[in-house]
């Protein structure tokens, strides 16, 4: 008997048994892989940062440049057009960057931006256009190029509205040009491109309307399996990691020790008298007591530790390639967090935790790693409670291993 607990692996309220069965099997395979402080919350999001869509923009505005310039190796565009296209680049880049050092983007809409982008990048074609007529025939491929870039944000009536706009605002280049040259077959060529532009662009505007709608289905399908995921790992009631997600991790994390070799630290924390916490404050109370704790205690972890409900008011901290003390050092900083924070409410006395912390034994079942940090966290509370105690491993296949009886454990207040 250790502290009156006859059988550390009998069906109890801390670790029952069938649980201990299914989820600390060592053949289990697992399929989640531990979190990291991206998973909880704190890391970088997912989207694409500003540079690279500013870098998706050049890269469409080069592939015109270089058409254009491959016109101008041809012989059939002057010098003084690529001079304009530089100019216009770099006076649509100074407009754009000086709207985003101002913060105004922040108050527009991702459509408004990738609208006046586009906007932007069809009225230097057809300044181009106007400039050299023969650039028409980049002007069509191009300007599918445009629409597709906002297809996807922008509003189907929109795009339908800037193409009307555009179709006028060509016609005005073709009547400037058959004024200025008097031109009649070039005349019939523009408008035949005019025509042919009248057709398509629209037709692909609205069959690209109907990809959007699946893209946009398809987005909000993965948000939910997104948000369904989430959940699945988080205890619905606090936030943080639930019991299966925290036992998967410290499966995972075991089996990453045994390969590479690296150090491994369980604490197990139990809130101190929570009997008596839910019987001032009632559950509802007791339960705003579980949050706040959880808070403090996530607060308190660093980046790569991974923090879980177990159960009740018990709960598990992972520490993932990290040795004894630095371990020790945040089960203390823990503790030492809940005990001076400001609790409020009817409670008679302060909140504490008690916590047991351990390292890794290579070889070990998952089940003995568990056990040895909840034999550390019931010695806390039975030296006194609001205290850290370590249980030092040792190594597997030690005769003291089987024989001990009061292990080796220092406390810490």
């Amino acid at each position: 008997m250790l502290f009156g607990r006859k059988n550390l692996f009998s069906a109890t309220d801390a670790f029952p048994l069938t649980d201990a069965v299914l989820e600390f099997d060592d053949s289990s395979s697992v399929a989640v892989r531990p979190g990291r402080r991206a998973l909880d919350g704190f890391g970088p999001r997912g989207e694409r940062s500003a540079s690279s869509k500013w870098w998706a923009v050049a890269g469409l505005i080069g592939l015109y440049a270089l058409a254009l310039a491959g016109f101008y190796a041809l012989g059939v565009v002057g010098a003084q057009v690529l001079w304009v296209l530089a100019g216009l680049t770099a006076a649509g880049f100074a407009v754009f960057g000086a709207v985003f050092r101002s913060g105004l983007q922040r108050k527009l809409r991702l459509r408004h931006l990738k609208l006046g982008i586009v906007t932007t990048a069809i009225g230097g074609m057809l300044v181009v256009f106007y400039l050299e007529p023969v650039t028409q025939i980049l002007l069509a491929p191009f300007m599918f190029v445009a629409v597709a870039y906002g297809i996807f944000t922008v509003p189907r009536r929109t795009l339908l509205v800037l193409t009307a706009a555009v179709l006028c605002a060509y016609a005005a280049v073709i009547a400037a040009h058959y004024a200025e040259q008097g031109n009649d077959a070039l005349l019939r060529l523009e408008l035949m491109h005019l025509l042919a532009l009248a057709v398509s662009v629209p037709a692909f505007i609205v069959l690209m309307g109907r990809v959007q709608r699946l893209y946009r289905s398809l987005y909000q399908a993965s948000r939910k399996i997104k948000n369904i995921q989430e959940d699945a790992q988080r205890d619905t009631l606090l936030g943080c990691f639930n019991r299966r997600y925290i036992l998967a991790a410290l499966e995972e994390q075991k089996q990453l020790a045994d390969e590479s070799g690296i150090p491994l630290c369980l604490a197990v924390l139990d809130i101190d008298h929570f009997k008596r916490i839910n019987d001032e404050l009632g559950h509802l109370g007791g339960d705003e007591v579980l949050r706040t704790f959880a808070r403090i205690a996530q607060q308190g972890v660093r980046g790569g530790d991974v923090f879980g409900r177990y159960g009740g008011e018990e709960f598990l901290l992972i520490f993932p390639a990290t040795s004894l003390l630095p371990s020790l050092n945040t089960c203390e900083r823990i503790r030492a967090q809940v005990e001076s924070h400001a609790w409020t409410g009817l409670l008679k006395g302060r909140v504490t935790v008690s916590i047991g912390v351990t390292q890794y034994v290579l070889g070990e079942s998952v089940l003995e790693f568990f056990s040895r940090a909840d034999t550390a966290m019931y010695m806390a509370k039975e030296g006194g409670r609001n205290q850290v105690v370590v249980e030092e491993p040792i190594a597997k296949g030690d005769s003291q291993m089987s024989d001990l009886s009061i292990p080796s454990s220092h406390a810490f207040l």
